[in-house]
């Protein structure tokens, strides 16, 4: 289920599967449209060579993934010992263009000369349902050209001495039959079929004559465009020009973005720069930030994670503001303007473009009609407002969030209180499963207002600020509601009755312990929160065999065996090192991160969740909530050592 290899250019997507092959392409936002889905395709490469035919995925392959120092750009292995091949790949998307770039190095492993025929399969869905694209060969200019509406893919390639593909096929995908052109390759051969419409797919094939032992390079692209002009005049350039020089520049590109400046000797730091190009990866330079780029949770969903969720955009931000990237944060921001309704709150989750996402949170609770929100995502985005600014001292920048984000924002959680409670009405807990006023959603909602104040003070506003602490100190004189005497934490939280009473949820969930350290800002003395953190310790850490800390008690969310009280996530694990850490345990929180940092792949990715009993990465991978946490958790630890 995992994209070991994210590539982004903030504008294209692609992430490629544990073979190197193409299973998401999104275009012409980070997250959408998802052009090529794992639910239903893949993009194939094949070798043809002594009359043997080889897919790369088929099992005769040694495959190694990594990416380039400090780069969004691949380091990819692959080796068939009985076909004496090996390929290097370098792929990347242009940093300056919307084109993926698979820059191959074939390798003839003989003592004698041989001729290989390599074959470069894609297929697109550019249609909702893939029944109304088209697939052409263009003669004149020699390229395949994909297009539906206002989306053009261009596919070609040359060998680095200049020649091109010399056979193709263009054909119909799983329709009327048809599998695919791929199978067409498989005799070494293609039937030069110049057109197709439906649900279409292409085979392109390179042939070149390799001297005993000698290497050369192909460089293969795909080219996305609005429009074919604009596709066909990046072709030609890539054509007549060499395309070192363009990995060159996608290298300096990278290595200059994630150049940061390190404490010395800062522990962590290659797993710290992987994850925040992670990050980066995910980010549309128009503002949104998605959740996973990884389109493999369709297979066992309904839904993909490829949405801007406000919480978690801000958490992803958070580390890159702690490490001055400044520009990611002001997009996102500039995003929140938009969509921000003009109450002051900010809806479950939107897509890319700015609409709204899909939901399953009803606007109907209990018979009676309700807001489908998570008021911790428009609470935290004041929060990280103010991070931003004392981190850039950009105080211009915050100045022209005032009458958009800070002031409708301040006004709206500060006037969504219950009287009865003196907290916040109930809205659908960060897990985005119960309706209930939650002690992590409190914890935000206290941030969010302290962070309306403070932002106020800083840019002489200040004619809410009275208003504002009048809420805020009756929520933070009312927050031990949230605490259960007799059981000695604090709990998930409580439902309020129309007669006053109120239903309480006891669960014993990981974000209550968070949210009352980081956001609602208990001491870490304080002596309900200590007995929180022992009732976490013996209810969610260290209850499976994978260890780590699980999300709530009894979470069926991916669980196989009910045996386990749910699986351990990488957020929450590293939400208890930070309360450590926070305590000063540097030791304990050492030793629990060395188990994060094993759950890490060699490409710095990190998933969800972990399989209770197998330890194997379930659901997406990576998860940019979990890439963002380690950064801040390793930033921490290092301050602290």
């Amino acid at each position: 289920m995992a994209r070991p290899i994210v590539l982004s250019n903030n504008q294209i997507f692609v992430g490629l599967d544990k073979y190197g092959l193409v299973n998401d392409f999104y275009f012409p936002f980070v997250g959408q449209e998802n052009l090529t889905t794992a639910r239903d395709c893949h993009h194939k490469i094949g070798i043809y060579v002594d009359g043997i035919f080889s897919w790369i995925n088929d099992g005769s392959w040694i495959i190694n993934l990594n990416y380039e120092t400090n780069c969004l750009i691949s380091s990819i292995t692959m080796e068939n010992k009985s076909l004496h091949i090996k390929l290097e790949f370098n792929d990347y998307i242009d940093p300056d263009f919307d084109s993926f770039i698979r820059r191959i190095k074939i390798i003839n492993q003989e003592n004698k000369q041989r001729e290989i025929r390599i074959f470069m399969h894609q297929v697109f869905i550019i249609s909702a349902d893939g029944r109304a694209d088209t697939v052409l060969y263009v003669p004149d200019k020699h390229y395949v050209y994909n297009y539906k509406g206002k989306t053009s893919l261009i596919i070609n390639g040359k060998f680095s001495n200049g020649t091109s593909f010399d056979q193709y096929a263009m054909g119909n995908y799983h329709v009327e039959g048809k599998i695919g052109t791929y199978k067409d390759a498989e005799d070494g051969k293609l039937s030069n079929n110049p057109v197709e419409h439906s649900s279409v797919d292409s085979t392109i094939r390179f042939t070149n004559k390799f001297d005993a032992n000698q290497s050369l390079y192909l460089d293969y692209w795909i080219i996305a465009a609005t429009n074919q002009l604009d596709a066909r005049d990046l072709n030609e350039q890539y054509m007549n020009n060499p395309m070192d020089s363009r990995l060159s520049y996608a290298k300096q590109h990278w290595q200059t973005w994630s150049r940061y400046n390190y404490y010395p000797d800062f522990k962590y730091k290659d797993e710290s720069i992987k994850s925040a190009l992670i990050i980066k990866a995910h980010i549309d330079n128009r503002g949104s930030i998605i959740a996973s780029g990884d389109s493999s949770i369709f297979n066992y969903g309904r839904d993909y994670y490829a949405y801007c969720w406000p919480r978690d955009a801000c958490f992803a931000l958070w580390p890159l503001i702690r490490l001055s990237h400044f520009d990611e944060a002001k997009n996102f921001f500039e995003f929140c303007k938009s969509i921000i309704h003009p109450d002051g709150y900010l809806l479950h989750k939107y897509q890319p473009d700015r609409s709204i996402g899909s939901t399953w949170l009803p606007l109907i609770i209990n018979g009676k009609p309700d807001l489908a929100i998570q008021e911790d995502e428009t609470a935290i985005v004041l929060f990280m407002l103010e991070e931003y600014l004392n981190t850039s001292n950009d105080i211009n920048f915050v100045e022209s969030c005032y009458d958009k984000l800070i002031a409708p924002i301040g006004n709206f959680i500060s006037s969504y209180i219950d009287d009865q409670t003196g907290l916040p009405h109930a809205s659908y807990d960060l897990w985005e499963e119960k309706f209930l006023t939650s002690t992590y959603t409190v914890s935000t909602v206290i941030a969010g207002l302290t962070s309306a104040i403070n932002l106020s003070y800083h840019l002489n506003k200040t004619e809410f600020i009275s208003v504002w602490k009048i809420t805020l100190d009756k929520i933070k004189s009312n927050f031990d509601k949230l605490y259960d005497d007799s059981s000695g934490y604090y709990i998930k939280g409580f439902l309020l009755k129309p007669d006053g009473s109120t239903i309480k949820d006891s669960t014993i969930d990981m974000s209550s312990l968070y949210g009352a350290f980081m956001f609602a800002k208990l001491k870490s003395s304080d002596q309900k929160l200590l007995s929180t953190a022992k009732t976490i310790e013996d209810n969610l850490f260290n209850v499976t065999p994978s260890s780590g800390v699980i999300r709530y008690k009894n979470d069926s969310y991916f669980r196989r065996n009910n045996k386990y009280s749910g699986n351990p996530w990488i957020v929450t694990t590293l939400w208890l090192i930070q309360f450590y850490i926070m305590q000063n345990n540097i030791q304990t929180a050492n030793n629990l991160l060395e188990w994060v940092i094993n759950k890490q792949t060699i490409t710095g990715s990190l998933g969800e969740q972990y399989e209770a009993e197998s330890g194997y990465s379930i659901s997406v991978e990576p998860l940019v909530w979990s890439q963002a946490e380690l950064i801040n958790t390793i930033l921490d630890i290092n301050l602290n050592i």
